[in-house]
């Protein structure tokens, strides 16, 4: 700050500076939360202000859920607050009523293990960071209204969540009516015979409790089940997919991650899939974000088809070149498909005889083989089993498999490049046409068949190719048995004809998949929302009732799930929960009749991601004890109108890494709470915004550790640190890179209306740029400037006149205005920033007292970005009330339009004359104003005009000689 102390400002003691701002910025701080300035009133319920207010069109914005690190903000986090702060005052100024406020998302993993190294209590930390964050985020203004803020780990918020939790479980998705309904109609549907009971032709009333509840299980849209999972056991807990990196270890900890099979509860997420691409197109969203939800959900066309396997049943996969049947040679299995070791087990006792020895991998039984191959996939991730190694891997399970076109027995296998979450785990493999297959195949010596005619002179015989052949151009050959032909067919023409005659057969049908897979919804930590679930002596769940919520967490010695060797994929979970015996053991009249009885209770917590799926709700009735949101609140905030069909939060602003995460999820859990009527927006989030990242540079050393970048020195295009040369990148901000600038050191060095500046005017809001806090001087000298033109530095007057302004600063101030609005509107602060410092600057050059009218209307236009110091001098400038909710200026268009134009006269291509002329002027007035001017008649000599080219106002060309 030395260049900023300068003896000229101590002669100036009302100057506008660090200490001044911080003084200011304090005061108003004081004054909004004293007034209750930012809070937004309900038309109905707990927060109920005028009736009057439900007539003013609403505004709910809402930034995406911050999480109370320990390590508190950078000047990185506030990128996306400031914004939507800004973009909120300015709705409060164009007469919106506007709902802004911001809570945490406080559940998580970092905080767990914290208290694992620590032995402090999770909510203990968690409550310290969000104090400090919130004094972080008061300090940069924030228009916030307060009563609405939450945490998620306050009891009264995720009773909520249970309850959610609840519905979702007593729920279950009707295919016909397109929605979720009660589980309770389902159950009258089985009772009264009008729906057929999967699996017996017992009635309803002859099934034990423990079978209901197992066929129950398989419709409802939360349910228990064996699935193969995510097991790090360095965590001690099971991870979803998205949490899992692309070298296969945990997003958090770094640790290695493998395939087990674990009782999980799991969302059915999967019911919703058409529904969650096809609304996609209601909602105004970046494409880049819509287009990784649809490639995330995957939709495709195909058919299931069943191949038949001895008398063990069959082995059922999902194909979308169902017309490359015939060539089939041999299966694959995942190898976490149940018939690998299900009830339906295929695996022979011995190999076949015969078996080719490359098959066996070398192992004396095809269970020692099959077991062998599983552990060694366990130990990769998907995307590892999906890259296209040269090395192909797998075992042959010693069953063979009836191709139901050809009748011929073609052998199953299992290995890793064949998923279970994709399709069914299974595929027929058609290796002339399939690159995957084709490598395969080549592996093991296994058998090629071409069907699809090569559009090249490569013949037909696969074994002289160099890769697999495929096209969806090309015609069908080889592919006919005595009851159907393919030969000769196009694609779309097989697919349909082989479809219908494998459905005329029942073994096979036409049909739809998704990439998407069921949500895995549980994990084995503390920390989280526990599942209001119960356990019977028969180990048949039951629901909690709603007057046993919350199900608060209990205290425990150990907050950590047992951790495992990283590299011992054999070990199974112990939750933390599971160690308070009084707290899982209990004896419950849970209200249905039974009375009292003992119970087990879930010892499973709910993942981070719960909380967030329906916050937005919260945010609109926060201190409803009775209703998850009163329905004439929500109406009002979210539901659908013009423009808006599903309904939702008018701007919702974050990072571009939640698109398949907490998007997704949220989707779902609201359109599963709009199908039971609890809600009318179908979509939470109507509009949504990615903003980018302040970035910073990251210096290392020869080693490659991060030095202090605030002790790097640049000499001569190198950068120094402690005499010696390091490297320059640019990277992400944060602790560990030790180049974070925390927001707190430039609110005390320039004020956090200049941090507010500076962070909108970088750039374009959605792109990422590099943080300098160099540059951080140029947005304090415009409020330096700004302060100069209105208030006396010497005597602290306010030193506008009343006098009309001229007709130039009239124009500069209009042009202003409307520039501004637009910008605020598009979210280009950037842009606004800068009409604002060219209409500042122009005020400071024109000299004088600045007239009251625009000193007025400059303040007003500032307030949204700068909003301490607008307070400041709108009060300075007699004003009794505040500045946040005074209209936004509203520009003139007698002065925004140029009262002139420049139009360039040419003769023979070169500019002879430029004229003054209205924007509005004739071609045939030009033309004559151009022909009469003296410089154009001086140039022309009296040669003889043989065309005017006129294009007004701007150009007149004319042909002479």
């Amino acid at each position: 700050m030395t260049e900023i102390n300068t003896a000229a400002e101590t002669a100036a003691p009302h100057r506008y500076t660090a200490a001044m701002a911080a003084d200011i910025e304090a005061r108003w701080q004081d004054f909004w939360d004293a007034e209750g300035t930012y809070e937004a009133p309900n038309p109905a319920g707990d927060l109920a202000g005028d009736p009057a207010v439900a007539a003013r069109p609403k505004k709910f914005i809402m930034d995406m859920f911050p999480y109370p690190s320990g390590a508190g903000l950078h000047v990185g986090h506030p990128l996306g607050y400031i914004a939507t702060d800004v973009f909120a005052r300015h709705a409060r100024m164009t007469g919106h009523n506007v709902l802004h406020t911001l809570g945490f998302d406080a559940f998580g993993l970092p905080a767990e293990q914290y208290a694992v190294q620590t032995g402090t209590h999770p909510r203990v930390s968690t409550e310290a960071n969000m104090e400090n964050m919130k004094v972080q985020l008061r300090r940069l203004g924030l228009g916030h209204d307060k009563r609405r803020s939450f945490a998620t780990i306050d009891p009264d918020y995720y009773k909520w969540t249970q309850w959610i939790f609840l519905q979702i479980y007593n729920s279950w998705y009707d295919d016909e009516a397109k929605k979720a309904r009660p589980i309770a109609e389902l159950v009258e549907q089985f009772e009264n015979g009008t729906r057929e009971i999967p699996g017996t032709t017992r009635a309803w009333s002859e099934l034990s409790p423990a079978e209901r509840s197992d066929v129950l299980g398989e419709y409802r849209l939360a349910y228990a089940s064996d699935a193969p999972v995510n097991w790090c056991p360095g965590l001690g807990t099971v991870l979803a997919n998205e949490e899992v990196t692309a070298d296969g270890r945990s997003e958090r900890g770094n640790f290695p991650v493998f395939k087990s099979k674990l009782r999980q509860w799991n969302m059915r997420i999967t019911a919703y899939a058409d529904r969650l691409l096809d609304d996609l197109d209601a909602l105004d969203w970046p494409e880049a974000i819509k287009l990784q939800q649809r490639n995330w959900i995957g939709r495709s066309e195909g058919a299931r088809v069943d191949f038949q396997v001895g008398d063990t049943g069959a082995i059922t996969v999902f194909t979308t070149r169902q017309d490359t049947l015939f060539g089939a040679t041999y299966m694959v299995l995942a190898p976490e498909h149940p018939l690998v070791d299900g009830a339906a087990k295929i695996v022979p006792a011995a190999w076949p005889e015969g078996t080719h020895d490359v098959w066996t991998g070398g192992h004396a039984t095809p269970s020692e083989a099959v077991d062998a191959y599983r552990k060694q996939a366990a130990s990769k991730s998907d995307v590892e089993r999906q890259a296209d190694a040269k090395e192909k891997t797998g075992v042959f399970t010693g069953a063979y498999a009836t191709n139901p076109v050809s009748g011929e027995q073609i052998p199953v296998f299992i290995a890793d490049y064949v998923l279970m979450g994709y399709g069914t785990g299974a595929i027929m493999a058609v290796p002339a046409h399939d690159s995957r297959d084709f490598a395969f195949a080549r592996a093991f010596e296994l058998p090629m068949r071409c069907v699809v005619q090569p559009a090249d002179d490569r013949g037909t015989d696969p074994s002289t190719w160099d890769e697999a052949f495929s096209s969806y151009e090309a015609e069908l050959v080889n592919s006919s048995n005595e009851d159907i032909t393919l030969d000769g067919l196009g694609v779309v023409e097989a697919k349909a004809k082989i479809t219908a005659w494998l459905a005329d057969r029942g073994i096979g049908e036409g049909t739809v998949n998704f990439r998407l897979r069921d949500w895995l919804f549980s994990r084995q930590r503390y920390w989280g929302e526990p599942f209001p679930i119960v356990y019977d002596e028969d180990g048949v769940a039951h629901s909690l009732p709603e007057s046993m919520l919350p199900l608060e967490l209990p205290e425990v010695e150990d907050y950590s799930p047992r951790t495992f060797d990283p590299n011992d994929a054999d070990t199974q979970p112990e939750t933390p929960l599971s160690r308070n015996e009084d707290w899982v053991n209990v004896t419950l009249d849970l209200g249905d009749g039974a009375g009292p009885r003992r119970y087990r209770r879930e010892t499973n917590t709910m993942p981070n991601w719960a909380g967030s799926c329906w916050y937005e709700l919260r945010y609109l009735d926060p201190h409803n004890a009775e209703k998850l949101v009163d329905p004439a609140v929500e109406q009002y905030w979210m539901g659908p109108r013009e423009g808006m069909p599903t309904g939702g939060v008018d701007l919702y602003v974050g990072g571009a890494e939640h698109a398949v995460l907490h998007l997704l999820y949220a989707r779902f859990w609201s359109k599963m709470l709009f199908d039971l009527g609890h809600i009318s927006s179908a979509e939470p989030f109507h509009k949504l915004y990615n903003q980018g990242m302040i970035q910073a540079f990251v210096y290392r050393d020869a080693r490659g550790i991060a030095v202090p970048a605030a002790e790097v020195e640049e000499r001569d295009g190198a950068f120094w640190y402690e005499g010696e040369k390091v490297s320059r990148v640019l990277g992400k901000m944060g602790k560990s890179l030790k180049n974070a600038v925390t927001p707190d050191e430039i609110c005390s060095e320039y004020g956090a209306d200049t941090l507010r500046l500076y962070e909108m005017a970088m750039g374009p809001l959605d792109v990422s740029r590099p943080w300098d806090t160099r540059a951080v001087i140029g947005q304090y000298r415009l409020l330096q400037r700004l302060w100069r033109n209105i208030v006396d530095e010497s005597t602290g007057e306010v030193t506008v006149v009343d006098t009309p302004a001229d007709e130039d600063t009239l124009r500069a101030l209009h042009k202003a205005i409307d520039g501004v609005a637009q910008d605020m509107v598009a979210m280009r602060f950037n842009t606004a920033i800068a009409k604002i410092t060219e209409l500042n600057n122009h005020l400071t050059k024109s000299g004088g007292a600045i007239s009251r009218q625009v000193a007025e209307q400059l303040v007003l236009l500032v307030a949204p970005l700068a909003p301490h110091i607008s307070e400041e001098l709108w009060r300075k400038l007699g004003h009794t009330d505040s500045v946040v909710h005074q209209d936004f200026p509203v520009a003139d268009p007698a002065y925004v339009v140029d009262e002139t134009v420049t139009c360039v006269v040419q003769i023979k291509g070169k500019v002879k004359a430029r004229l003054e002329v209205s924007p509005s002027i004739t071609d045939a007035d030009l033309e004559a104003l151009a022909l009469a001017d003296p410089h154009v008649v001086a140039a022309l000599g009296g040669a003889e005009i043989r065309k005017v080219v006129v294009r007004a106002p701007k150009l007149v060309n004319i042909v002479a000689g």
